[in-house]
């Protein structure tokens, strides 16, 4: 939930930073960074220009032509702000600056269908780690700003199912992991933990190719804060009384 809440508004960021900064003719090399360092989603803007993670546009130069080679903006103070390798108008390197000179993002391809892009915080601590494979983001880490990992997901090449998805407090308790068990017939275990980091539930889920999700299906066992187990049955998403 936390990474589709973070895509969605990352994708609206990047319409919006993308239309007032790029057209057809670069506007001046000069930016406020007020206007362009997002307090949440950092330095968007750039975003749309990279087709290997669903970027769609081309930047032109001064001439209207599509930049080819190394391009840098900078801040009206002079420092940095991005610095990308382009080929026809298309990002294929690139690195975005905060105004103090640190990293804000770095985006580079590692091999074949393979890229890679890496976030960070304005004191320079990584704040998210993506991997894409033929577009889409396949291994996907957030962190804290302690640097304890928030969210860790990870998907098949094809996207069509997940691998394992984890979620941490900001201390590093544990609040719900979900992991394949069986590839072939896409069974998966669950654990959910309270804020204590003491278990709360665990059991199998599947996945169903019915309604598109994930569901509950077997024996699941739950516990009250004084760790007091309960078990019940569920089959295909709907639990089993007697």
């Amino acid at each position: 939930m936390k990474k589709l809440v973070f895509l969605f508004f990352l994708t609206i960021s990047f319409k919006l930073s993308f239309a007032q900064f790029f057209g057809q003719i670069p506007v001046p090399v000069k930016y406020n960074e007020a206007k362009v360092v997002d307090p949440v989603y950092g330095i968007a803007m750039y975003e749309k220009l990279n087709f290997f993670t669903g970027g769609d546009s081309v930047r032109n130069d001064k001439k209207g032509y599509a930049c080819q080679g190394w391009m840098e903006d900078t801040y009206e103070n002079g420092n940095i702000l991005h610095r990308g390798f382009y080929e026809d108008g298309h990002l294929k390197t690139y690195k975005n600056f905060y105004s103090n000179g640190n990293v804000e993002r770095s985006f580079k391809l590692v091999e074949f269908k393979v890229c890679n892009l890496q976030l960070f915080y304005p004191d320079g601590k990584l704040k998210s780690n993506i991997t894409y494979y033929d577009g889409s983001p396949q291994i996907w880490t957030d962190y804290y700003p302690n640097g304890q990992i928030e969210y860790t997901e990870e998907n098949s090449k094809n996207m069509e199912y997940i691998i394992m998805r984890k979620s941490y407090a900001e201390d590093g308790k544990p609040q719900e992991f979900f992991e394949i068990t069986d590839l072939k017939k896409k069974l998966y275990s669950k654990k959910e933990y309270y804020e204590n980091g003491n278990i709360k539930a665990e059991g199998p889920m599947k996945y169903s190719k019915l309604v598109l999700d994930y569901q509950k299906d077997g024996q699941w066992k739950e516990y009250d804060e004084s760790g007091k187990v309960t078990q019940h049955k569920w089959v295909n998403g709907e639990e089993v009384t007697d």
